[in-house]
C-alpha cells in the first residue's frame, strides 16, 4: 500500500492503495466518482476516458502509482446537472446520450477537443477527436451534432466576451 497524492476535478486528494490499482478503480471505488465506466478494461472503448494533465487517457490503463502529483478531470469535473458545461448541454439538447454508458468518456474527449481549437470543426475533425470512444447506440450522428453545437456555442461565448 502506498499513499498517492493527486488532484481530481480541482480538489487535492490522497488515496492509500496498491500502486498497481487502476485509476478507474481509484475514481470509482475510493472517490465515488462513478461517471467513468469500465467496459473493455483494455483501453479500446473509451468509456473510462478522463483527462490526465489535460490529455485524454483511458483510466483503465493508468495505474495509481502513475498519478502521483498529477491533475485529473472526470466528467463530474466537466459539470454536474446543476452546472452543466456547454458540451453537456449540447448532448442533452441533441439527444446524444442514448444509454449513457459511453457518454461520460465522450464528453470528456469532446471537452478536451474543444479546449484545443478556436474554430468550427469539420465532421472529420470531430470524428478524429472522438476516435477512441465507441458508442453502440447512437450511430454517432447525434454525438457529432452535439459537438458541432457545443463548438458553435463556444465561439459565440468567446466572441461575446471580446
Amino acid at each position: 500500500m502506498k499513499t498517492i497524492h493527486f488532484t481530481v476535478n480541482g480538489v487535492a486528494c490522497s488515496v492509500k492503495c496498491p500502486p498497481t490499482k487502476t485509476l478507474l478503480d481509484v475514481l470509482r471505488d475510493d472517490l465515488n466518482l462513478t461517471a467513468s465506466k469500465e467496459c473493455c478494461g483494455k483501453g479500446e472503448c473509451g468509456s473510462c476516458s478522463v483527462l490526465l494533465n489535460k490529455e485524454v487517457v483511458c483510466s483503465c490503463l493508468i495505474l495509481a502509482g502513475q498519478i502521483e502529483k498529477q491533475e485529473i478531470l472526470t466528467c463530474e469535473g466537466v459539470g454536474l446537472t446543476s452546472n452543466m458545461d456547454i458540451v453537456q448541454e449540447a448532448f442533452v439538447a441533441e439527444g446524444a446520450t442514448q444509454c449513457g454508458y459511453c457518454t461520460p468518456g465522450i464528453i470528456v474527449s469532446a471537452k478536451a477537443f474543444l479546449n484545443e481549437i478556436n474554430h468550427l470543426p469539420s465532421v472529420d475533425e470531430i470524428k478524429t477527436a472522438l476516435g477512441g470512444n465507441l458508442c453502440r447506440c447512437t450511430g454517432y450522428s447525434k454525438i457529432i451534432k452535439a459537438v458541432e453545437s457545443a463548438a458553435k456555442r463556444k465561439i459565440q461565448l468567446e466572441s461575446a466576451s471580446l
